[in-house]
């Protein structure tokens, strides 16, 4: 079973950098496009980036310029660099990735809470 594990959430005062990363493990023998999104209370769930496998990069435009999205593929590790941060992008961030181990299939993350806040 594959699982996607989160790291890097935390409390931050506005303009501060957080780096979020997400870990696969398990019975994995290719990984497709990576992404993150983030759910805000009472809004629904909104893409925030996205890489594919061979490294092309989308992002939504209330991110673009300040956060950047990478991937090590020896590690089965995707990134989150978040910098510039703003009060608005409190949020629960949620990574995800397409794996495939005999047929292809939607993995999530856990979760974890980011905090912008003087």
């Amino acid at each position: 079973q594959v699982q996607l594990v989160e790291s890097g959430g935390g409390l931050v005062q506005p303009g501060g950098s957080l780096k979020l990363s997400c870990a696969a493990s398990g019975n994995i023998f290719m990984i497709g496009a990576m992404g993150w999104y983030r759910q805000a209370p009472g809004k629904q769930r909104e893409l925030v980036a996205v890489i594919t496998g061979g490294g092309s990069t989308n992002y939504a435009d209330s991110v673009k310029g300040r956060f950047t999205i990478s991937r090590d593929n020896a590690k089965n590790t995707e990134y989150l660099q978040m910098n510039s941060l703003k009060p608005e992008d409190t949020a629960v961030y949620y990574c995800h990735a397409q794996t495939y181990s005999g047929s292809w299939h939607d993995i999530w993350g856990q979760g974890t809470q980011v905090t912008v806040s003087s």
